[in-house]
């Protein structure tokens, strides 16, 4: 017999789940945004290009274990439930940071030191990989079918938290940290905090209750289909796919406009490392709040067109955003150019974790919004960066504004082809 949650207990759960969340993709992005000051500690010394080169790779491989724990977690979350799912990937995740934060540098230990870095990252993309479909399912799921587009976007809110709050970290201690003191230990600084914040959120993450919807499938037994990824493609083959596809386009821009364009702000544009975080800063700030009412505009008017308007944008816009800023001198103007992308990206990241929730029944559901998503994450989104600067590198920096664009050309077909989930969704209530 499954328990009915009250509007508080939803709202309670949401909230708890959130948070677990927001420290989970703190954790990832510190990575992103101290590679400009750790990068040197970690590889034999050169142009801050390669440097960044080496470290986009590390970062890349990270996205390679995602498939793997969104697969083996995906399966632990539809088994033995969403909190146990999130339990798990928020204490892999702490693993990780505690290993980064001590670390030895590479003049110390030679090359032991980018091994350590690459297996930590590795751990770290097991627990994300496994947490995406944790939570996209169990927000999805606590919520109501009324407010399910507001309240799943809460998943890419902390996950912009997470990243802005790491970006506020760098600003911080850049703010009280010399150069040098920042690329020689100041950075450690960010990863073991975030060892410290993911023990705290395994606590809270304990004390959250399961989804009526789990109950539900928990309460079949025996009866019940099981989770695997056999299951999945024999009898969700149409879904899975369809989940790459629509995710695609959005992962590497979402990649393109965040987490690389920090560093091109610097590498390419020509503002100085501390310049280049406010711009950052500002901008993802104002994205983060665009979330929820994007979410509660696909409750209205439906999850498809939402998405087509970031299919349409992207596809037209990516190329000039990115040149117009490649002669960009004045902060605002770049400012203005980074969020007029963020607005266009917005169309998929404030709705796509519900989408995929809303494609599969929920004896498989986590799985089916976990492992496709990760396939497409890992080749699309992990790459990002370092196809940017391999680009850049090889003298076609242009390549990759291209590339963006006609990747979410590919995904604006899937947009316009599929049923609108919040007519069709699998999720009962």
């Amino acid at each position: 017999m499954t328990t009915p949650h009250t509007a508080r207990q939803r709202l309670t759960n949401i909230v708890g789940g959130s948070a677990g969340n927001l420290v989970e993709w703190f954790d990832w992005y510190v990575y992103a945004a101290f590679a400009l000051y750790f990068a040197p500690s970690f590889f034999p010394k050169g142009d801050q290009t390669a440097q960044l080169m080496s470290t986009a790779a590390v970062f890349a491989v990270g996205f390679v274990m995602r498939p793997i724990g969104a697969w083996i977690m995906g399966i632990y979350a539809d088994n033995r439930g969403r909190k146990a799912g999130l339990t798990l990937s928020v204490s892999l995740m702490c693993l990780g940071s505690l290993a980064i934060a001590a670390a030895p540098t590479y003049a110390q230990v030679g090359l032991l030191s980018p091994a350590v870095l690459v297996i930590a990252r590795m751990v770290q993309g097991l627990s994300l990989g496994g947490e995406y479909g944790s939570s996209a399912t169990y927000l999805s799921e606590m919520a109501g079918s009324e407010r399910r587009g507001f309240w799943s976007s809460f998943q890419y809110v902390t996950l912009i938290a997470g990243q802005l709050l790491a970006l506020a970290l760098l600003l911080l201690l850049q703010g009280i940290m010399g150069e040098a003191e920042l690329e020689s230990w100041g950075w450690r600084i960010a990863f073991a905090l975030g060892a410290v914040l993911a023990i705290v959120v395994f606590v809270i993450r304990r004390r959250l209750t399961e989804t009526s919807h789990f109950q539900q499938v928990a309460a079949q037994g025996a009866e019940r289909q099981k989770s695997s990824g056999l299951n999945l493609i024999k009898h969700h083959p149409r879904e899975a796919l369809l989940v790459v596809a629509l995710t695609a386009g959005g992962t590497l821009a979402f990649y393109a406009y965040t987490t690389y364009m920090q560093k091109y702000l610097a590498n390419t544009v020509g503002f100085d490392r501390e310049m280049a975080s406010r711009i950052m800063t500002a901008a993802l700030a104002l994205f983060m709040l665009l979330q929820p009412l994007a979410g509660l505009l696909s409750d209205r008017i439906g999850r498809k067109p939402v998405m087509i308007f970031f299919g349409v944008a992207g596809m037209v816009l990516t190329w000039p955003i990115f040149t117009t800023l490649e002669t960009t001198r004045d902060p605002l103007t770049a400012f203005g150019l980074v969020m007029a992308a963020l607005v266009i990206v917005t169309g998929y990241t404030s709705i796509n974790a519900v989408v995929k929730a809303e494609l599969f029944p929920g004896h498989i559901r986590a799985l089916g919004v976990a492992l496709p998503y990760a396939i497409a994450n890992t080749l699309f989104g992990g790459t990002a960066e370092y196809v940017a600067l391999a680009l850049k590198d090889a003298g076609h920096e242009r390549w990759f504004y291209i590339y963006v664009s006609v990747v979410i050309g590919f995904s604006l077909i899937t947009y316009a082809t599929m049923r609108d989930t919040k007519r069709t969704s699998l999720i009962e209530d």
